[in-house]
């Protein structure tokens, strides 16, 4: 195993703690319920001083990945040669932010956990080989581990809902687990596929990405393939029309599920883009982006109509995930500098932002036990401090500037205008829609007559202020101090094949 520059240890740790705290999960009793919440709020910790640490330590103008492990795994046989399959993780740009939202979120889901009673010890389990899972895609620099690491990161969701979700658990863990499924099957199909036409016997993604550039995956075939990888990862970064899981998957799970399943696995969708797509199969990407942007567009638009036709707190924050990760995908779409930069900077924006919004749904359905935003009002006078926290996140949400919704909006925008004015128009529509439904909901819940039913509803307890604070403080800091998120991220844009300045 080899490490560079000694910190090749902080990427690997990020793997080895959730998984260390399943293990020793596994050996706490299950009625030592405190031990358990404190094991996992440490391990939350843990994970988001790493997070930060990576972030903060990126080299911008540095080598394009750094913070490099390699343990060599299989090679040498009769069909992986010298570099065959190797446990080999690595940071760019785009990980560094990526795993800075992970490391938020997680924590914040922990504390959030904090009041699940049944079976406490096997929801942590679970969700920390999720998060295992999630930190090493975005690390895996070698393709088999790729996909090793992102179905870890998806399996566990079919019991966290199934077994700890509410309304129609069973059916949404199942739809989920389903269409999730049949998206990994596209990859895993196209994984094969790029293999057998590199043909240089490794899944090392550096190599494989230089058979892409340099033509050793033909044209044709990366034409044919983009479309298993882009509709797979699709899938679960809500791709129009293959979307339909996330809403009743949003609607079903728990608290913390929600936070992370919105917050984080969606991005791996989109990240997986960048990497199994634009990286991998730049003529394929060449080809199919504008069939990309189409369906980016249609599901922006469609999510923010969605959104406001709903009554239920979840399904207006799920058909507005539907609408955020359509501006993802369009600006993935403009394959220019600015756009795909202002899609990664969605990705986090929307990641705190959502998980800051099921936070503050959670809060509210604990107590209350209904989601129809028809039988509150004038919660404002009632949960005064949960007023202030939800209306953050949804000023984030319509990209008030100052918050890091307009950072990411803003140049998803710009980029989008530069090579599909009519798309562009077409998003600032999505984004007048939510502000109209935010705003129906701001006067609908928090202002108006108060709900004499609700006059005894307490406000955020401690550790959700701490969780919230949390999320609030990444909301606000991109909103205001650009330059650390943009120049990481735009590091390793610019270097990504056929995207231009």
């Amino acid at each position: 195993m080899t490490f560079d520059e000694g910190q090749g240890y902080v990427v690997l740790a990020t793997i080895a703690v959730p998984l260390l705290a399943a293990l020793i999960l596994v050996f706490t009793p299950g009625s030592q319920k405190m031990a358990v919440r404190y094991i996992s709020a440490v391990t939350g910790a843990i994970l988001a001083a790493l997070s930060i640490y990576i972030f903060a330590a990126y080299q911008v103008g540095g080598d394009q990945a750094q913070m490099n492990l390699r343990w060599t795994w299989v090679e040498n046989t009769a069909f992986l040669g010298e570099n065959g399959i190797a446990l080999r993780l690595a940071v760019d740009g785009i990980s560094a932010l990526l795993a800075l939202l992970t490391g938020v979120v997680a924590f914040a889901g922990a504390l959030a956990s904090w009041k699940i009673e049944y079976r406490n010890k096997d929801f942590y389990i679970l969700y920390w080989i999720l998060l295992a899972g999630v930190y090493g895609t975005f690390f895996a620099y070698d393709l088999f581990f790729f996909f090793f690491f992102y179905e870890l990161a998806v399996m566990p969701l079919y019991l966290l809902i199934g077994v700890w979700g509410s309304t129609r658990k069973e059916y949404g863990a199942a739809k989920l687990t389903l269409m999730l499924v049949g998206g990994s099957v596209l990859i895993w199909i196209g994984i094969f596929a790029v293999f057998h036409q590199a043909n240089i016997g490794t899944f090392d993604l550096p190599s494989l990405w230089a058979a892409g550039q340099n033509g050793t995956i033909s044209p044709t075939a990366q034409k044919v393939i983009f479309p298993l990888m882009a509709v797979g990862c699709g899938v679960l970064a809500a791709l129009w029309p293959f979307h339909t899981w996330s809403p009743d998957g949003h609607m079903s799970a728990p608290t913390a599920v929600s936070m992370v399943h919105a917050g984080v696995l969606m991005k791996l969708g989109a990240f997986g883009i960048i990497r199994l797509g634009i990286q991998l199969l730049p003529e394929g990407a060449q080809f199919w982006m504008p069939a990309l942007m189409v369906l980016g567009t249609v599901g922006a638009v469609y999510g923010a109509t969605a959104a406001l036709t709903q009554r239920d707190f979840k399904l207006i924050s799920g058909y507005s995930s539907v609408s955020h990760m359509g501006y993802v995908l369009m600006g993935l779409a403009t394959m220019n500098t600015i756009g795909i930069t202002g899609a990664v900077l969605q990705m986090f924006s929307h990641g705190v932002m959502t998980a800051l919004v099921f936070l503050m749904i959670g809060a509210l359905y604990d107590q209350a036990h209904t989601r129809d935003m028809k039988e509150f009002g004038g919660l404002a006078k009632v949960m005064p401090l949960w007023v202030i926290f939800y209306a953050i996140a949804g000023l984030a949400n319509v990209g008030l500037p100052g918050f890091s919704g307009f950072t990411a909006e803003f140049h998803i925008f710009v980029g989008t205008f530069r090579t599909y004015p009519v798309f562009g128009a077409l998003a600032i529509f999505a984004a007048a829609l939510a502000a109209a439904y935010m705003l129906r909901m701001f006067a609908t819940v928090f202002f108006g007559p108060t709900n004499p039913h609700w006059k005894d509803l307490k406000d955020l307890t401690p550790l959700e202020r701490l969780s919230g604070a949390m999320l609030i403080a990444s909301i606000v800091i991109m909103g205001v101090w650009w330059a650390p998120f943009i120049d990481r991220v735009g590091h390793t844009v610019t270097l990504l094949p056929g995207v231009t300045g």
